[in-house]
C-alpha cells in the first residue's frame, strides 16, 4: 500500500463514529486498521484474470435429497393434545395488536 493510514485517520473516524478512544486504543486500532488495509491491497494485486467467478468454491449440483411419502403422525392425535385448536389447527395468542 502506497500510504499508510496515520493515528489521525483513525481518530477522524472514531469521532465520525462517536467513538472515545484513548491513546493506546488509538495506536493499536491504527496498527489493526493498518494490517487489514495491507491485506486488501495484497488482495486486490493478485493476478485473477483466468479465475472464472463463482458462486461457490466446489462444483456442486443440486444436493438436495428426492421428496419421498412417508408416515406421517396423526393430525386428531396430534390436536388433541394442544392447549387450544380451532378449525382443525392450533390456536395461539394474536401478535402485534392483530385480531383474528
Amino acid at each position: 500500500m502506497s500510504e499508510r493510514i496515520t493515528r489521525d485517520d483513525v481518530a477522524h473516524v472514531a469521532t465520525l463514529a462517536k467513538l472515545a478512544l484513548s491513546d493506546a486504543e488509538l495506536d493499536e486500532f491504527t496498527d489493526q486498521l493498518a494490517a487489514v488495509l495491507d491485506h486488501a491491497a495484497d488482495v486486490e494485486a493478485l493476478d485473477v484474470a483466468d479465475v472464472a467467478p463463482t458462486a461457490h468454491p466446489y462444483p456442486l449440483a443440486n444436493v438436495l435429497r428426492a421428496d419421498e411419502l412417508a408416515p406421517t403422525l396423526d393430525r386428531d392425535e396430534v390436536l388433541a393434545q394442544a392447549p387450544a385448536v380451532t378449525d382443525g389447527r392450533f390456536l395461539v395468542p394474536a401478535i402485534l395488536g392483530e385480531e383474528p
